[in-house]
C-alpha cells in the first residue's frame, strides 16, 4: 500500500521532485507495502513457499513466543504466564526446539535469534489483522484508493463510524478535533464537515489556518456559499484554497493528530474517521499531502 503514486501533471520541476526520505521506520512501512503484494511470487520463484500447516503451527505458538520475547522463562514460569498444564508447556517448548527457535540454558528457554525473529513477525501479523478488522469500515469506503493507505501505524487509532441512530458521528468527531486544532491541513475534507455546517466554517475562515485541497466544483461551491469570508479569509493568508481534478479518502493534519475518513460516494456523507496520534502515521500524512499537493493547483480568491 504506497503512498507515492502521484500524477505527474504540474509545471513546477521543484513540486514534481520525488517525495523527500522519511525515517527509517515509515520507509521501512512502505517498503512493505511497495512489496507485499509480490511476495507470493518471489517465494513461489525460489520455491521457498512455507507450508500452510507449519505457519499455522507458528501462530499457534504466538503466546509463548512474546512471553519468551519479554526475557528467558522456565517450564513452570511459562506455565504459570500462560495458564497451562505441564505438559501443554512440555510439548511447547519441545516443539521450540525441534524448529530451532529457542535454547536452554541455566533451565530457562531462552529464544534464538531466528525465534526472536519469528516472534515479532508473529505479534506483527496479529496487530495488522487485529487493526485490519477495527478499520473495516475505512478500508471499504476506500478500497479503490487502498494503495496509498498503510495501516501499520493506526493500530491504536479512534475509529469513529456512523449509525442509524446517530450518522453524523464522524463529522462531529473531525469537528472538534478542528476546535482543538490551531492549523489544518489536507484534502477532501467537504465530506468531513459540509459546507452547510456555517459555524464551523466559520471558524476556519477566522480561528484555524487552513490549507485545502478541494475538487474544482467544491472550491466552487466554497465561493458561492461565503463569497466575502472565503475571499477575506485567503486574503489575509488565512486560508489557502488548492484544486485537483481527483482526490482519493479524505486526509486531515491537525497539531497533534491526523485523520482519513470515508465516505460514501452516492450521498456523499462520511461513513467513517479514523485519527491518531501516531509519530509515523502523521509522517505518512505528511508525506501523502505533499505528494497531492504537488499535483494540484492554487486558486486566488475570487476564483470562478
Amino acid at each position: 500500500m504506497a503512498t507515492d503514486r502521484t500524477d505527474e501533471t504540474t509545471d513546477d520541476a521543484s513540486e514534481r521532485a520525488e517525495p523527500s526520505p522519511g525515517s527509517p521506520v515509515l520507509e521501512s512501512v512502505l517498503e512493505n507495502a511497495r512489496t507485499r503484494r509480490y511476495l507470493g511470487e518471489r517465494l513461489a520463484a525460489a520455491d521457498e513457499r512455507v507450508g500452510t500447516d507449519y505457519l499455522g503451527d507458528i501462530v499457534r505458538h504466538g503466546p509463548v513466543l512474546e512471553a519468551l520475547l519479554e526475557r528467558p522463562l522456565d517450564r513452570g514460569e511459562i506455565e504459570n504466564r500462560l495458564d497451562v498444564s505441564r505438559a501443554t508447556s512440555h510439548r511447547f517448548t519441545q516443539w521450540l526446539d525441534r524448529q530451532g527457535f529457542v535454547e536452554k540454558v541455566d533451565s530457562r528457554f531462552r529464544l534464538t535469534g531466528r525465534g526472536e525473529t519469528v516472534a515479532e513477525e508473529v505479534l506483527r501479523f496479529e496487530a495488522n489483522v487485529r487493526t485490519a478488522h477495527r478499520l473495516t469500515p475505512l478500508l471499504d469506503a476506500i478500497c479503490d484508493d487502498h494503495q496509498e493507505f498503510v495501516i501499520e501505524p493506526f493500530v491504536n487509532a479512534t475509529v469513529t463510524t456512523a449509525a442509524p441512530e446517530d450518522p453524523y458521528q464522524p463529522v462531529e468527531r473531525f469537528v472538534s478535533l478542528v476546535r482543538d486544532s490551531e492549523t489544518l491541513r489536507g484534502f477532501n475534507t467537504t465530506h468531513m464537515a459540509p459546507l452547510v455546517l456555517g459555524q464551523f466554517h466559520q471558524q476556519v475562515f477566522e480561528a484555524t489556518d487552513t490549507e485545502i485541497i478541494y475538487l474544482p466544483h467544491i472550491a466552487e461551491k466554497l465561493f458561492e456559499t461565503y463569497p466575502e469570508r472565503a475571499s477575506e479569509a485567503i486574503d489575509r493568508g488565512h486560508l489557502t484554497l488548492r484544486t485537483r481534478d481527483t482526490l482519493p479518502y479524505g486526509l486531515a493534519i491537525f497539531d497533534d493528530r491526523v485523520g482519513v475518513g470515508g465516505y460514501d460516494e452516492e450521498t456523499g456523507l462520511m461513513e467513517v474517521f479514523v485519527d491518531t496520534d501516531d509519530a509515523v502515521a502523521r509522517e505518512w500524512a505528511e508525506r501523502v499531502f505533499a505528494s497531492v499537493k504537488a499535483d494540484s493547483e492554487p486558486l486566488a480568491s475570487g476564483s470562478e
